[in-house]
C-alpha cells in the first residue's frame, strides 16, 4: 500500500487544501497519515476524516522581535527529531506540505530521510515557513502566475488551490432553515478567517443597522469572538466556525465579505461568489493578502477595501456597489481559466511516489 504524510497547520487555510485531497488519495489506495502540532486547529479539523494524527513540537517563525524567538528554535529542533522518528517508523512514499510553521521540521526531516516532498504555496509570494522548506522539496505548487518568478525553476508548478468538492453541492433551503432566515431578502456571508478578525467583526457589527435594512447576514467571526448582545437580532446570525453546514451557507450567500487568504479567495472563485475582500493590513502581516486581493481585483473577481479605509460608511457603500454589480463579477469568474487543482497535484504526488 502506498503511504503519504500530509502536513500543515496554524490556521484553517493550511489544512483545508489537504482535506480537499483526502477523498482522491483514498480512492487511489493511499494510507494517509497527518503530522501537525500537538493542539493546533489542524488536529480538530483532521480528526473527523479518520486520518491518523501525529502531534509534534513546533515553534512559530516570526519576523518581529519576541521573547519567544529565543525559545521557539528549541521547539523546532525538538519537532525535527520527532518528525524524523515518525517518518522512519511510517516509511511514507511521499510527503505533501501545505505550509505553516509546523510543516518546517516535517519537510526538513523528510529530505533527511530521502522521502520526496511536495509543497503548496498559496500566496503570491512565499511565506517564511515555505522559504525555509522550498530547498528540501522536489516540487512547489502555487496559485498565481506571478509566483512562478519567486520559485526555483524546475520545481515550480502552477496548480491553483485544491477545493473541497463538497462545497460545490450546497443546499440553499437547508441554510435558510439553519439560520432561520426568510427567502425574501438577499444574504451576505462574512468570513474573517478561522481565527477571526476583530477589525472586520467590529466594522460589520457597527454597520448592522444599515445593512439589515436590505440584507440578512451570516457572520463567521472566529473562536471566542461572538457578541452575546447580538444574539436574537432578526436577520443576523453569528457563529465561531462552521463545518458541515458551510456548503449550504455558501449556496445561500448572494455576496461575501472576506479576508484575502489565498485558499479562501480560491474557494470564492470556484463558487463564483461576488466578494468584497478586506485584506490583512501590511502593518500586521507581510502584505501577502493585499497582493492576493489586488490580483483578484485586476482579474475582475473581487472588490477590495483595505483596512485603513474601513469605516461603517465605506463598508456599507462597498456592499451596495458589489451587490448592484454582482452579475459582472460572476461573469468574470465564470470565464476564468483557473481550474480546480486536485488532478494536477495528485499527478505530482503519484509521480513523486513512483520515483522515490
Amino acid at each position: 500500500m502506498k503511504r503519504i504524510i500530509l502536513t500543515g497547520g496554524g490556521t484553517a487555510g493550511h489544512v483545508t487544501p489537504n482535506i480537499a485531497l483526502i477523498p482522491r488519495l483514498k480512492d487511489l489506495g493511499y494510507d494517509i497519515q497527518y503530522i501537525g502540532s500537538y493542539n493546533g486547529i489542524e488536529k480538530e479539523l483532521i480528526e473527523p476524516f479518520g486520518v491518523p494524527y501525529h502531534g509534534i513540537s513546533s515553534g512559530k517563525l516570526r519576523r518581529y522581535f519576541s521573547v519567544q524567538n529565543f525559545t521557539d528554535p528549541f521547539r523546532v529542533v525538538k519537532g525535527f527529531g520527532e518528525a524524523r522518528k515518525l517518518i522512519k517508523d511510517l516509511k511514507p512514499d511521499v510527503i505533501f506540505s501545505k505550509g505553516g510553521f509546523v510543516s518546517v521540521p516535517v519537510v526538513l526531516a523528510g529530505k533527511r530521510c530521502k522521502v520526496p516532498v511536495i509543497i503548496h504555496e498559496s500566496d503570491m509570494t512565499p511565506g517564511l515557513a515555505n522559504k525555509i522548506a522550498i530547498p528540501s522539496a522536489v516540487k512547489v505548487c502555487c496559485n498565481f502566475p506571478e509566483t512562478l518568478d519567486s520559485l526555483p525553476k524546475g520545481k515550480a508548478v502552477l496548480t491553483g488551490s485544491p477545493i473541497r468538492q463538497e462545497l460545490l453541492s450546497g443546499n440553499k433551503i437547508a441554510a435558510l432553515d439553519f439560520c432561520g432566515f426568510t427567502a425574501d431578502k438577499p444574504v451576505i456571508l462574512v468570513i474573517g478567517g478561522s481565527l477571526g478578525s476583530v477589525i472586520v467583526n467590529n466594522a460589520v457589527r457597527k454597520s448592522l443597522p444599515e445593512l439589515l435594512k436590505e440584507f440578512q447576514i451570516i457572520h463567521l467571526c472566529g473562536k471566542g469572538k461572538t457578541d452575546e448582545s447580538l444574539y436574537g437580532t432578526k436577520g443576523y446570525c453569528q457563529y465561531e466556525y462552521i463545518k458541515d453546514e458551510l456548503r449550504d451557507i455558501f449556496a445561500l450567500a448572494d455576496i461575501v465579505i472576506s479576508r484575502a487568504g489565498a485558499n479562501a479567495i480560491c474557494e470564492l472563485l470556484a463558487l463564483r461568489k461576488p466578494n468584497l475582500l478586506i485584506p490583512l493590513s501590511a502593518k500586521a502581516s507581510r502584505g501577502d493578502q493585499i497582493l492576493n486581493a489586488r490580483s483578484f481585483e485586476r482579474q475582475g473577481f473581487s472588490m477590495v477595501l483595505e483596512e485603513e479605509e474601513l469605516t461603517e460608511e465605506t463598508l456599507v457603500s462597498a456592499v451596495h456597489k458589489l451587490y448592484d454589480n454582482r452579475g459582472s463579477f460572476i461573469d468574470a469568474m465564470r470565464n476564468s481559466d483557473q481550474q480546480d487543482s486536485i488532478d494536477t497535484i495528485i499527478s505530482l504526488i503519484e509521480e513523486a511516489a513512483a520515483n522515490k
